[in-house]
């Protein structure tokens, strides 16, 4: 369903700040952000985990108030729950006890639709959706992606003009996806779907290339809007097609490009949050971090294209991102327009024997990670050479939220566990500079 030329504007976001706990002064989710929707269009919202991207589709559905900024719904504030959307979520979030049409007919019910009504509408949205012949079934009977196609007939059924979707495909296997991402644009193009747009949540780029207008790329902690693109390949869009793959590398590039002024920590315009021993570090683990870069050193020259990269290890940006710019921040690989490449000491890495792993590995640590260096020195300084977990979790705590201390903590266990640095009593929550 094309954009018509006389599109109106559906939602606007203006200036919109999100921060959670008491008074909004806890932890940044959202800072700034700008967006419209207008009708006839498909918009993907592009990010990782920490780039508020659920957060905004909650503000938008009216289930979540803004720190500060505005949400308009045809030029009205949002203020409670707003009945032009309806979302479909990554999780199923069917009742198991009802039926697939008495599951499509709850949010008819919230509306007070007569009973025969409600029962031709939920008719109508299960056969569109492909489910014609399950209106009886219980979701037990159902396979994954036949359970997500109830969700998506659930959110059809009230007849929204916009169609919030948060990772929708994600959950299902790699094959499932595919049809219902085909199927739903088909339905979209045919002008069969009872809405007028739709904004989706993903962190696949294929995905969002495949099936967007425009793409709105997030950054993290906090998520902030930082790049616009606009798609205009013919649907159906394929894959193998150069200019499919050129757009996805363009996007690739975007997301790993070195910010203006980047003084070379180690980290992209979108690498890890904060500096020094406040800067938030991923759960990757050191096989992941070994494993990628003795894949690197089996590519020419130790270098490789992300998306092809992405495509070969079946990862999607969550997966990969992170151990890319973990590598970086080592100094073990470096991450730019899209490519990575080991550095010298990344190759040497993944040529040596286990002890010389090991024997690296910890050099790069104390020389790269703030929170490594700073346990190593404290454990060095104290006569008996132990310190309890909360000694860090704390400062850490200084800088971000509990749940990010926690994983950035624990990320720097694994890792120095690996290199020997120190050892962590997991029951006894210390550290210390003996074994066990």
């Amino acid at each position: 369903m094309p954009k018509p030329p006389d599109a109106q504007r559906l939602l606007e976001v203006q200036g919109v700040r999100m921060a959670y706990g008491a008074g909004g002064k806890g932890p940044l989710v959202l800072d700034g952000v700008n967006l419209a929707i207008d009708e006839g269009e498909i918009v993907a919202m592009l990010g990782r985990s920490g780039s508020g991207k659920s957060s905004l589709l909650r503000i938008i559905a009216g289930l979540l108030k803004a720190t500060s900024g505005r949400a308009l719904w045809r030029g009205a504030p949002i203020q409670g729950p707003n009945p032009g959307v309806a979302m479909v979520f990554q999780s199923f979030a069917l009742f198991p006890w009802l039926t697939v049409e008495e599951n499509v007919e709850l949010g008819l019910e919230a509306q007070r639709v007569a009973a025969r009504e409600r029962e031709r509408r939920a008719s109508e949205a299960i056969a569109l959706i492909g489910l014609g012949g399950f209106e009886r079934a219980f979701p037990k009977e159902l396979s994954g992606g036949m359970r997500q196609r109830v969700g998506f007939a659930r959110a059809l059924v009230t007849h929204p003009e916009l169609l919030l979707m948060d990772e929708p495909f994600s959950a299902l296997d790699v094959l499932t996806a595919e049809t219902m991402r085909t199927d739903i644009i088909d339905l979209w193009i045919e002008g069969r779907l009872p809405i007028r747009s739709i904004l989706m949540v993903t962190h696949n780029i294929e995905e969002a290339v495949l099936m967007s207008d425009r793409i709105l790329i997030l950054s993290s902690n906090p998520g902030r809007i930082i790049a616009e693109i606009t798609i205009t390949l013919p649907h159906p869009r394929n894959r193998d097609d150069p200019r499919f793959r050129q757009q996805v590398d363009d996007i690739y590039a975007r997301m790993t490009a070195r910010a203006p002024g980047d003084k070379g920590d180690g980290r992209g315009a979108q690498g890890f949050p904060g500096v020094g021993v406040g800067m938030a570090l991923p759960p990757v683990s050191t096989n992941e971090l070994a494993g990628l870069m003795e894949t690197l050193a089996a590519a020419p020259d130790g270098r490789a294209d992300l998306p092809a990269l992405a495509e070969e290890l079946n990862f999607e940006v969550d997966d990969l991102f992170p151990i890319a710019e973990t590598l970086q921040l080592l100094r073990f690989a470096e991450v730019d327009a899209g490519d990575i490449q080991l550095t010298a000491a990344g190759r040497r890495f993944a040529e040596a024997d286990l002890e010389e792993r090991k024997r690296l590995f910890a050099e790069h640590l104390v020389a790269y990670v703030p929170l490594a260096a700073l346990i190593k020195r404290v454990l060095d300084e104290r006569h008996n050479h132990r310190a309890r977990a909360t000694r860090f979790s704390e400062e850490l705590e200084d800088f971000m939220s509990e749940d990010y201390a926690e994983e950035t903590l624990k990320a720097v266990v694994g890792w120095c566990r690996f290199a020997e640095l120190f050892a962590y009593d997991e029951a006894d929550q210390t550290f210390s500079l003996e074994d066990g």
